[in-house]
């Protein structure tokens, strides 16, 4: 597997019939909770799942995708997304990019950098990360460099 980046987290994708739009391929929605699982599945390895969110009141949520797609996935295609932190300003805002490779080939079908804002999940509105989020995140953060997308 060639990664743009070392050391991502890595889930593990099977396209299937429910993935595939009219024109015989994947939609590019699917791609998006595709982005959304691989985040959960990483954060709750850090330590920091649903329930910690709840407890501490705030929650690290979509502000902006950005996704190119360089290449389909088909029904049955076996594929790995690869992500990582990349920046994160310990305060309000974090990035995390994203890589989607077909095993078959190597091939990669997407590359993603989304940007995360720190929310009190109370009022919705913006707020400081806690410790245990900037400690939490903070230990998977990688060294950004220049990724075109």
């Amino acid at each position: 597997m060639s990664w743009d980046r070392e050391q991502p987290f890595v889930i593990d994708i099977e396209v299937t019939a429910e993935h595939i739009d009219g024109l015989g391929h994947a939609n590019n929605a699917v791609y998006v909770t595709w982005l959304e699982r691989c985040a959960w599945e990483h954060s709750q390895s850090l330590g920091l799942g649903l329930d910690d969110y709840r407890r501490l009141d705030r929650a690290m949520a979509v502000l902006r995708h950005e996704i190119d797609y360089l290449a389909s996935a088909y029904a049955g295609d076996q594929l790995r997304m690869g992500t990582w932190i990349v920046e994160s300003d310990q305060r309000l805002k974090m990035n995390r990019a994203f890589q989607l490779v077909r095993e078959a080939d190597g091939a990669t079908l997407v590359r993603a950098m989304t940007t995360f804002v720190c929310i009190e999940l109370s009022s919705g509105r913006p707020k400081r990360m806690p410790p245990e989020f900037i400690d939490g995140y903070g230990k998977a953060l990688v060294q950004p460099y220049p990724l075109e997308l």
